[in-house]
């Protein structure tokens, strides 16, 4: 039988403190970068699909 271990997650739990403003504001930016980030890399790597058919249906429509 498998030796049981102990939770890790005990340890988790306890007081919640207050974290600096600075290291608050630091985090929200980086938030907000990596945030900046992924909506850039979606709109110039995602949607090929979406504009293609956009396209094509625009085209069908002019007909």
């Amino acid at each position: 039988m498998a030796k049981k271990s102990k939770n890790p997650f005990v340890k988790v739990q306890g007081e919640l403190k207050d974290v600096p403003k600075e290291l608050r504001q630091k985090v929200m930016d980086d938030v907000a970068m990596a945030k900046l980030i992924m909506e850039l890399a979606t709109l110039f790597t995602g949607n090929y699909s979406a504009i293609i058919e956009s396209v094509i249906k625009s085209r069908k429509r002019k007909k």
